[in-house]
């Protein structure tokens, strides 16, 4: 069964990055291998705004072009007012848990890319997200670092 794989921000970073280290690589292999098994890569909006705004920032404008590419080529997820309200109810939950991901302060991206996946998963979808870390993201939704998924 093929499966929706939600990229954060860290993998975002090595598909997108255009120089050509042993992990950027092996990033980008791990999602022509996931393609060619008939999963679905997005490109999580929010992602690619963490990914975008340090490039930005670093005025490193291959990435950007890169970054644009790869949006271009893999599905892309758009934030929706339904994914905000549904990150807003995570980032109450996970404060009267003890359980939050960020200060109370941030934005707290990762809320915002756990209510993607689970919207997702609410429309009966099979996801996972693939992460660098999923120690704060598996709290709420499927995650894995990507080089674990298969």
């Amino acid at each position: 069964m093929s499966k929706l794989i939600l990229l954060d921000s860290g993998p975002l970073g090595l598909v997108s990055n255009p120089n050509t280290s042993t992990e950027a690589e092996s990033c980008r292999e791990w999602v022509r291998e996931r393609e060619f098994q008939g999963d679905l890569v997005l490109v999580s909006e929010i992602a690619d705004y963490e990914v975008r705004r340090e490039l930005i920032r670093a005025r490193k404008l291959n990435g950007i072009a890169r970054l644009n590419i790869v949006k271009s080529k893999l599905s892309y997820l758009a934030i929706t007012t339904e994914t905000m309200m549904r990150a807003a109810e995570l980032w109450a939950q996970a404060r009267q848990t003890g359980q939050q991901t960020a200060s109370d302060q941030s934005l707290d991206a990762d809320m915002i890319l756990a209510a993607q996946a689970l919207l997702l998963i609410e429309d009966g979808d099979q996801v996972v997200v693939a992460t660098s870390n999923p120690k704060h993201l598996s709290l709420f939704v499927p995650a894995a670092r990507w080089q674990d998924i298969t």
